[in-house]
């Protein structure tokens, strides 16, 4: 499950006045959640047992194979997680001292669906493998595209000033544009 939960974007999910990001992945033997406010990040990972033990202590009158509930838990999540939760459902969150714990309510066959997930903090390989290395890996990425843009615009003013000294003239003046000047756009993108 964790390394398929790689595979799955973050998304931004907004439970009462606090903002999240979480990712999770449902299978039929289990599921993993993991969700971060940026300062903790917590997960739970739990196995068909644990989730049939659930099930059993908050929907005493469903009785209903795992592998539904676990269908039932990801098309809950599904349209969470992409910022448009179905109006029958609600999510709440409660945080204490290490832990978070995710409610949700819903219907199941027409009676009430109740589920709980109680994250924990997750641990320092999961949080750098999940958050850290891929939020690093897309840092250099994007300084290596502005690298490759800021060459591309230095050529261009090149040629637009060889074009210029060869006598070409604008036919439209609004197309005019200053030439770059890379200090000045490092010391701005700094400072925004």
């Amino acid at each position: 499950l964790e390394s398929s939960l790689l595979t799955q974007p973050w998304a931004s999910v907004c439970l009462g006045e606090s903002t999240f990001l979480a990712k999770a992945c449902f299978r039929d033997t289990g599921y993993i959640l993991l969700i971060s406010d940026l300062s903790s990040v917590w997960y739970e990972n739990v196995d068909a047992e644990a989730v049939e033990q659930r099930s059993k202590e908050l929907n005493k009158r469903l009785t209903v194979h795992v592998s539904s509930f676990l269908h039932h838990l990801r098309n809950l999540m599904r349209p969470f997680l992409a910022g448009q939760p179905d109006t029958a459902t609600s999510f709440s969150c409660h945080r204490a001292v290490g832990s978070l714990s995710l409610r949700v309510k819903s219907e199941l066959s027409g009676l009430p669906f109740y589920w709980n997930f109680h994250c924990c903090p997750a641990p320092v390989e999961m949080v750098s493998c999940h958050l850290v290395q891929p939020l690093i890996r897309m840092s250099l990425v994007l300084q290596y595209q502005v690298q490759k843009l800021t060459s591309l615009l230095l050529e261009k003013d090149a040629e637009i000033e060889d074009y210029q000294e060869s006598g070409a003239v604008l036919s439209r003046d609004r197309l005019r544009t200053e030439p770059f000047q890379e200090e000045k756009f490092k010391q701005n993108f700094m400072t925004e």
